[in-house]
This record gives structure tokens, sequence and C-alpha cells, in this order.
């Protein structure tokens, strides 16, 4: 039987790895938004949990919110990516960082 720490513990992994994706990899601009994707989903992870062990809906309803803005950013960071690519040849985030107007 699984109880509410062995999701949190697992929650807080993916955090983890998250965070260290984003500090150890500063390069690429998909593995980023992908550790930002983790992110999104380790909170998922502890709002299932914790309304599951509450018996309370609230939180279930409040993933569903969650994963639309999750769709959304990837879509849009996706497609903004393409363009980037498309312009400057590269994704490289060392090379992004000027704005030409």
């Amino acid at each position: 039987m699984l109880v509410l720490t062995d999701y949190l513990i697992l929650a807080a992994v993916i955090f983890c790895i998250s965070i260290a994706g984003i500090f150890l990899n500063r390069k690429n601009v998909i593995i980023l938004l992908m550790c930002i994707e983790l992110m999104l989903l380790a909170v998922n992870i502890n709002f299932v949990a914790f309304s599951y062990f509450l018996n309370d809906m609230a939180g279930q309803v409040f993933v569903f919110f969650i994963l639309t803005v999750a769709a959304a950013e990837a879509a849009i960071g996706l497609a903004i990516l393409v363009v980037l690519f498309r312009n400057r040849n590269t994704i490289n985030v060392e090379e992004l960082d000027t704005l030409k107007g």
C-alpha cells in the first residue's frame, strides 16, 4: 500500500531532477522547456496525492488547469523555438541573448 509520503518523495525527486537539469544545462532551450514541464509534473503529483488522501476533488480539478497551461506553454514555446531556429540557425541559449529591433 502506498502512503502519502511515497508520492511526496517521488514528486520531490522529480522536482530536484528538473532543477538540476536547469542549472546544469544552460545551452539547449528544448531541454530547459522539458525541465519546466517536469516541474509542473511534480506539482501535479503533489496536488493529486493530497487530493486523494484528503478526499477533496479541488486538487484534481486544479491539475486540469495546470495541464492546460503546460500544453499551451509547450506549444507556444516550441513555435518560438522554430522561428528562432529559422532566423538564427541555432537554439543555443548563449547565442540567443541579444535582441535586435
